[in-house]
């Protein structure tokens, strides 16, 4: 699976770095100084090396817990995010971070604990309040949790402050320890979906639809709080059938009033990263579709994107709950 392993000098020593080394006994070991030697340099081909993409074990610095973007919450009113890893096991098309980054290659910030700190400090800061804490951001929070184990790190962090919230955001179906674990009340995880000839078409490597829908439902019958994420909505011209259907998936398989949220968002890339994506794929049909400029976003025409949102809030609202969804906001479209 991981062919080279680049590991900071400032890590070499640390337990978690001993323990995913020796998960990897044939694999190439390089020793760096910063992760920014390999990540950040020049020149680099995203599509070679998606390929193969090496590990590179890390200390993260600085701002360890941050704001989360705008319309990035589910219901709290203070959200934040963290990354303990950037880049994705997956590869799907619409995915900003093959814009964003000049390296396919995974980078995971092994110093845990320096995470666990900040969040405690954002949480010292309103003690009587809960925060959201939003773990999906710049990977997926699962996919690779055998290798990283992050939720088996941070599960007896969130069990011991109820009123942080962790969102784990996955498409994938490595649920073990949450099959096997008490679940959290104060955890959420959050299954990001698209219909099924989309993700054949875009998202590579994810788990087949039915597979992550039997996970899905795996994990709410053990008690774990769900969230579903239909976002990005992706167009085509049978848009309707596709997405109607797959609501009809999963609404047959979970229980809507116990879940914990659910979201709905419009396909949109900063205009920087869409022309980066363009250029690693410019055979790509998602991108020659009816796309335009708005300020410094790249997004479907508004005419259709207000389309497609109106059409899915239809579809999904009876469903669920109203007081549970959380469609994007856009001019013109509510949710009742």
């Amino acid at each position: 699976m991981v062919d080279t392993l680049y590991i900071e000098d400032d890590v070499a020593e640390h337990p978690r770095t001993k323990e995913i080394c020796s998960r990897f006994p044939a694999a190439a070991r390089i020793p760096i100084g910063r992760y920014g030697e390999i990540f950040n340099r020049k020149a680099q081909s995203f599509r070679l090396q998606k390929k193969r993409p090496a590990l590179i074990l890390a200390r993260k610095f600085g701002r360890l817990v941050l704001p989360a973007p705008d319309g990035y919450g589910v219901g709290g009113r203070r959200n934040f995010y963290f990354s303990h890893m950037l880049n994705c096991v997956y590869d799907c098309r619409y995915c900003f971070l093959q814009g964003m980054y000049r390296s396919a290659h995974y980078v995971l910030f092994v110093n845990y604990e320096d995470f666990q700190e900040a969040i405690e400090t954002k949480l010292s800061e309103a003690p009587t309040k809960e925060a959201y804490f939003f773990s999906g951001y710049d990977c997926d929070s699962l996919a690779l949790e055998p290798v990283t184990r992050f939720l088996e790190s941070f599960y007896p962090f969130f069990a011991e402050h109820p009123q942080a919230w962790l969102e784990l955001r996955t498409k994938s179906t490595q649920m073990k320890l949450l099959l096997e674990a008490k679940p959290l009340p104060n955890c959420i995880v959050a299954f990001s979906l698209t219909p099924a000839l989309t993700s054949r078409a875009l998202e590579h490597k994810v788990p087949p639809l039915e597979q992550r829908l039997q996970a899905m439902e795996a994990v709410q019958k053990r008690g774990w709080n769900i969230g579903l994420r239909f976002d990005p909505m992706i167009f085509t011209e049978d848009y309707h059938e596709q997405y109607r259907r797959l609501f009809a998936e999963v609404f047959e398989r979970l229980r809507a009033d116990q879940l914990h949220s659910v979201s709905l968002g419009p396909f949109r890339l900063p205009k920087p990263y869409f022309e980066e994506v363009t250029r690693l794929y410019p055979e790509e049909r998602l991108f020659a579709g009816p796309m335009e400029v708005r300020g410094r976003m790249v997004s479907y025409r508004k005419g259709m994107e207000r389309e497609m949102m109106s059409f899915c809030i239809r579809e999904l609202l009876p469903y669920i709950r109203e007081e549970i969804f959380f469609p994007a906001e856009l001019a013109g479209i509510e949710a009742s």
